[in-house]
């Protein structure tokens, strides 16, 4: 007897292979396909999604993949230690062409062809880079310069990078200021908590058969969490591994005492999460970025005239939508999945519409991308948001909101402002 036949199981859970069948939607998880999914709206979509080693980034780019529209044209490109002419080579390989022995300028007008025919064919064409941590400075250069190829009046194609937290540093460093300038959304998934953890283990359990959730004890999840961090390959490692310890021992549910004895099988010492390690790191970071977690705006969300929700947030983006996964969670049947996004930085916060159904207004004018005023009040259906800049001394004053006609001269005002920024 096998050990999927004695815990009753159908197939191997926690393998290590990425299967999109098996994926956890953590909030993080939810996210970043999220963001993902933006680049098919957003006409120069270009998102950054990073991630740990065995985070889970290569089986969400496979469930995006899987459930792009018959209108989307895609390439993924996993080979990155790459020359440049080597890159656009690959590009144009996944995407059906022969392009050896080419050079550099002839590949470049294949891809720019190719591009311009498929926007006039009514496609839309996503280029996906898993493991971008391995490209050169010299091939993220030529990954902004393909951003830029564009119609007369629309950027032609969608970008994702997907790779390790190193890629992060190399984004940010003084030489890919202008490919930055170009990131339209950026995110980095983080270890799974506790109960995200558990929840993750019975996920699996139950794809692969397990018809009840008790084969894990209790008592277990503390310690798998202790030595894998909430990292989900660490996880998958560390539970098979006690699959097998509890099958010889002919237990048949999986304990502490199993998950100990599979991680001193492993040679495994306790995650860094769990030792003094991580939190000095964190500890340092949080002093070289003292104000990063510092709340500067707040949405007080009405319906009907009532308060339904009062959030602040710190600088960044968050997005507003009626999906649980967004930051600004409105249950509507008039707010699209992801309806908005607001990005706070240190002048203050514009909101942009990302392709609703509906639309973003102040007063009764819609705009596309406005730069809020403190008192702004900006509906979505049948949901009123107000703005307020915490930075800003008198927030709390109870003062009016401006007038319905001067929120509508500044609408038009800003809006024209900001798009020409």
């Amino acid at each position: 007897m096998s050990y999927l036949e004695h815990f009753q199981l159908t197939e191997q859970p926690f393998r290590l292979t990425p299967d999109p069948e098996f994926l956890y939607w953590s909030k993080q998880h939810a996210r970043a396909k999220a963001y993902m999914e933006s680049t098919i709206w957003l006409a120069d979509g270009f998102v950054v999604i990073t991630g740990d080693i065995g985070s889970g980034k290569t089986t969400l780019l496979q469930s995006f993949l899987s459930e792009v529209d018959d209108d989307v044209v895609y390439a993924v490109v996993s080979q990155t230690q790459l020359t440049p002419t080597q890159f656009l080579q690959a590009v144009l390989t996944e995407f059906g062409f022969k392009p050896f022995n080419k050079r550099k300028v002839e590949l470049l007008d294949m891809l720019n062809m190719f591009l311009i025919e498929q926007y006039s064919n009514g496609k839309k064409v996503v280029l996906v880079i898993d493991e971008a941590q391995n490209l050169t400075k010299k091939v993220l250069e030529e990954v902004r310069l393909i951003s830029g190829i564009e119609t007369h009046k629309d950027k032609v194609l969608r970008i994702i990078l997907a790779g390790q937290p190193e890629l992060k540093d190399t984004l940010d460093s003084d030489r890919l200021k202008q490919l930055m300038q170009r990131v339209r959304l950026r995110f980095h998934i983080g270890p799974l908590d506790r109960r995200e953890l558990r929840e993750y283990i019975e996920r699996r359990l139950s794809v692969a058969g397990r018809k009840s959730p008790d084969l894990f004890t209790d008592d277990s999840f503390d310690v798998v969490y202790r030595f894998s961090g909430g990292i989900p390959r660490l996880i998958n490692t560390l539970c098979d591994t006690a699959l097998l310890c509890a099958f010889a021992d002919e237990k048949d549910t999986v304990d502490a005492v199993d998950i100990i004895a599979a991680a001193e099988e492993l040679n495994w010492q306790e995650h860094e999460s769990n030792t003094g390690i991580y939190d000095q790191l964190r500890h340092l970071e949080m002093e070289r970025k003292p104000d990063s977690d510092s709340h500067v705006s707040q949405i007080e969300i009405r319906a009907d005239d009532e308060i339904v929700d009062v959030l602040t947030f710190p600088l960044g983006r968050v997005i507003v939508g009626r999906s649980p996964d967004n930051e600004v969670y409105i249950r509507s049947k008039f707010v699209s999945r992801h309806h908005a996004q607001l990005i706070s930085d240190e002048s203050g916060c514009v909101i942009e519409d990302l392709n609703s159904t509906n639309g973003v207004f102040l007063g009764e004018k819609q705009v596309k991308k406005y730069r809020l005023r403190d008192g702004d009040v900006i509906s979505l259906g049948v949901h009123d948001l107000i703005y307020h800049d915490l930075r800003d001394k008198d927030v709390f004053d109870g003062g009016d909101t401006m007038p319905k006609d001067d929120r509508e001269d500044a609408a038009n005002d800003q809006e024209s402002a900001v798009n020409n920024s």
